[in-house]
């Protein structure tokens, strides 16, 4: 069968050119018009109160699908790189003293547990390799060790405290803190960790205490823990702060 060329006349081809430049220059003002619209609403935790409310929404939409049976993927040990990239600095101030540390835990008001490295170490040991994914659009996969934070619960008999629905934890400079909703801080994959490739922790990447919760982007996974609390309303977080998502979920 022969082929048929379809032609369209000048006519129709110069009347789909101006409704196309139309449409194109409709878009434009609308966009225009929204970007002027969105800065001129209040702020709220550092981001527009419109954009904050889809954020929140995200938050509770994605929080409806976690179970402790989503893992997060993990590799071998080979996998692992030897140079771990250091996600900020943020509440790592230089005048920490190492040997007086103690995590604080306040279990309720006037009622504060101080539990040493060597207790903590005494604990059951949980090692993960798994791909450490940072908000500025870089990942690795890193090997980490420490103890189960449910584990640490459990031993610490924190059963009230965590039934509640957030913890908080804070650096010993208070310079950096975030908020975890409980169901991810209780996963089985988050980790009080002190060790990073089989070595403890070195300064920069939170020595002798930090957090790792594969199921967060790095944002939370908070360096040189100083003391953990508990709530039912959110607790402070740095970055939300600043315009990022509470959750910070993957």
């Amino acid at each position: 069968m022969p082929f048929k060329e379809d032609f369209i006349s000048e006519k129709d081809l110069r009347k789909k050119t101006i409704i196309s430049f139309l449409v194109f220059i409709i878009c434009i003002a609308l966009a225009i018009f929204g970007w002027k619209w969105l800065h001129k609403q209040p702020d709220e935790y550092g981001t527009a109160k419109p954009l904050r409310k889809v954020l929140n929404y995200n938050g509770g939409f994605f929080s409806n699908f976690f179970s402790n049976d989503h893992l997060a993927k993990t590799y071998p040990v080979s996998a692992a790189v030897h140079h771990v990239r250091v996600n900020g600095s943020d509440g790592m101030s230089a005048g920490f003293d190492a040997s007086a540390w103690k995590l604080k835990v306040a279990r309720s008001e006037g009622d504060t547990l101080f539990v040493t490295l060597d207790e903590i170490k005494a604990l059951p040991k949980t090692e993960i390799v798994f791909d450490f994914k940072c908000i500025e659009g870089w990942s690795q996969v890193t090997h980490w060790g420490g103890v189960k934070f449910s584990d640490f619960a459990k031993k610490y008999n924190l059963t009230t405290q965590t039934q509640m629905n957030y913890v908080g934890l804070v650096t010993p400079d208070k310079g950096y803190y975030v908020g975890i909703d409980m169901p991810a801080i209780m996963h089985p994959q988050t980790l009080l960790c002190y060790e990073m490739n089989g070595k403890p922790l070195p300064m920069n990447q939170g020595y002798p205490l930090r957090l790792i919760i594969p199921v967060k982007y790095g944002i939370k996974h908070l360096k040189r823990i100083g003391s953990i609390f508990f709530s039912n309303e959110r607790p402070p977080d740095f970055w939300f702060e600043r315009g990022y998502d509470y959750y910070s979920g993957l």
